[in-house]
């Protein structure tokens, strides 16, 4: 296995990225990462892939980890996903012609599910864990009501995400590592809190639409984005998978089912191929 970091430029922004690339590849999946956090969280799970011959690429959002921009401020929720559009391709000049898939973890399950909704592409298929479509809890409506008015006056203004990283994972240890990272952040505007409720909805209400094959899994034991939000999409989507993980928490590749959650994923790659 050999691991790169790279760069691209679009919208006026430096975007990081960085890959993982076994000696021979079946396969490319494409991890988008959530709120809050980074691409390089997911080096367990690329190390996984790479055993298993899919090479992984992955980047820091609008907003996040070593990407260049305010932290938790994206320009628009099109934005996102002409960025994700713009990363396919340069999935394409590293790795060459290979089936792709996209793979979202929470806010980036959001966008993997709203940008199969929306966009023509030539994906394979999507995987999503713990997507945010429904939050687990109910902001407080004072926040939601100033987040509307900083929407429209200032959209670049951030407030705390309200994610408790005790909710993270059952693993003490993993807790502590989210807390001690550099790279971590609690800074979300409206433009990746309000923006994202919205299209988390709109991709429940739209889901039969899609002709993807798509898993989505999520634990039970969520408290900061519902399962119902998941199981809600693969009611309304005929070509969804889900598997639900009995009182899991959020980052499902961190908790106790990690072991589990990385056999199904790549179980379900290889039935896609």
């Amino acid at each position: 296995m050999t691991h790169n970091t790279l760069t691209f430029n679009h919208n006026n922004t430096v975007f990081f990225g960085q890959y993982w690339q076994p000696t021979q590849i079946k396969a490319v999946v494409i991890i988008l990462h959530g709120l809050g956090e980074h691409s390089g969280r997911f080096t367990e799970v690329a190390t996984t892939l790479v055993s298993n011959n899919f090479g992984v690429i992955a980047f820091d959002h609008y907003g996040h980890g070593k990407t260049t921009g305010k932290r938790g401020h994206n320009p628009g929720y099109e934005y996102v996903l002409d960025s994700v559009s713009q990363f396919i391709e340069k999935s394409k000049e590293i790795f060459g012609k290979h089936s792709m898939f996209l793979y979202g973890h929470s806010m980036g399950g959001n966008a993997v599910i709203n940008y199969i909704l929306s966009r023509e592409n030539e994906l394979k298929g999507a995987l999503v864990t713990s997507a945010f479509l429904r939050l687990a809890f109910e902001p407080p409506k004072w926040k939601l009501s100033l987040g509307k008015v900083i929407q429209k006056i200032a959209p670049s203004v951030t407030l705390d995400n309200e994610v408790d990283p005790n909710f993270i994972s059952r693993e003490e240890k993993e807790v502590e590592t989210y807390k001690n990272d550099p790279l971590i952040h609690s800074k979300v505007s409206p433009n990746f809190s309000l923006a994202f409720m919205e299209k988390g909805e709109w991709a429940i209400a739209n889901a039969h639409h899609n002709k993807k094959p798509i898993l989505l899994l999520h634990g039970t034991g969520d408290k900061l984005i519902s399962y119902k939000g998941s199981t809600a999409f693969a009611e309304n989507c005929e070509s969804a998978t889900i598997k639900l993980y009995d009182e899991a928490y959020h980052e499902l590749h961190n908790d106790l089912c990690r072991v589990e959650v990385k056999e199904d994923i790549v179980n379900w790659l290889n039935q896609q191929l």
